[in-house]
């Protein structure tokens, strides 16, 4: 069978991908500093896929990573997706591309493998929040915590800084990897994005814990967000969870929730007491070079890393 799709890399900043979705917005592609656009050209059907090119180190070579969170692409046409061993990788000069899939729908390339679920909240079925945080969120308004949702290109500059402060404790105490650690730009980017939001739980003025939300692709995401240290034994953040689920209601569109940093820890576990239903997480690992690839990773004992070669 001969090829189906040719691949080009285009050094847009992701310009050709932009949608009115989140993970393809302006604001959000400049905020992971999104270096080109992948575009895939087949028989009826182009997926411009953002990325960000790299460095091999210590070789003349290259490969891509997808932004953060749930990109995918943007795709145009009615064609089928084709299989990566059916496109034609020669001009973009990449040895690999590890690509995130958006939720839902369909995918820019076929073969997509299903890595983990995502929690979710769908308003078209019964909510189910676990009544121990129920009451717990309930414990919390008879204290005075109240939470207030602001969409994020209104949200003012105090509110910016107490979730940044927020967010940088949270990831500290998970002793989180330097990739989850932001500067206080990025989050004014992503606020850009309308519609997203800043949603904080506050007593007294002070805000205790916060979060982003925003609509991609169909779906409300939880984004990021954190507890500030002086408020973890009240953990005020349940109360913006509720928030998050009141507002997927309004908006009539499913909540993603995420998942946790490993299968069954307490994150995840965390997340599960307010979720009705999952969602598959998908990505796409494509070895566009593969005897360049097989060069790269010679020796190495990588397990399921991809790619190999960028193991340990």
């Amino acid at each position: 069978m001969g090829l189906s799709a040719t691949a080009e890399l285009l050094a847009d900043g992701g310009a050709a991908a932009v949608s009115d979705d989140f993970f393809r917005s302006r604001a959000f592609l400049e905020a992971e500093r999104v270096t080109h656009t992948l575009r895939l050209a087949g028989d009826r059907r182009e997926a411009l896929v953002p990325l960000i090119v790299r460095e091999v180190e210590g070789t003349d070579r290259v490969d891509a990573i997808s932004p953060y969170g749930y990109p995918g692409a943007t795709v145009e046409g009615g064609g089928a997706a084709p299989a990566a061993s059916g496109v034609d990788w020669a001009a973009t000069g990449l040895v690999s591309v590890f690509a995130r899939e958006r939720l839902g729908g369909d995918s820019w390339l076929a073969d997509a493998r299903e890595r983990s679920g995502v929690l979710v909240h769908d308003p078209a079925l019964e909510r189910r929040v676990r009544p121990r945080l129920a009451e717990q969120v309930r414990a919390n308004e008879r204290d005075g915590w109240a939470v207030d949702s602001v969409a994020g290109p209104e949200s003012p500059t105090v509110d910016r800084d107490a979730f940044a402060a927020a967010y940088e404790q949270t990831m500290r105490r998970a002793g989180a990897a330097e990739r989850y650690f932001f500067a206080r730009s990025y989050f004014d980017s992503v606020l850009g994005f309308q519609p997203s939001w800043l949603i904080s739980a506050r007593r007294g003025g002070e805000v205790g814990a916060a979060a982003i939300a925003a609509v991609s692709d169909g779906v409300l995401h939880y984004y990021l967000g954190g507890t500030a240290d002086a408020a973890r034994d009240a953990s005020p953040f349940k109360n913006v969870v509720i928030a998050m689920l009141d507002l997927a209601d309004r908006l009539e569109l499913p909540l993603n929730l995420g998942g946790g940093v490993t299968a069954g820890d307490g994150l995840e576990g965390f997340k599960r007491g307010f979720a009705n239903g999952e969602l598959p997480f998908r990505t796409h690992e494509v070895v566009c070079d593969p005897a360049g690839y097989e060069r790269l990773a010679a020796g190495r004992d990588a397990g399921r890393f991809f790619p190999a070669y960028r193991a340990g």
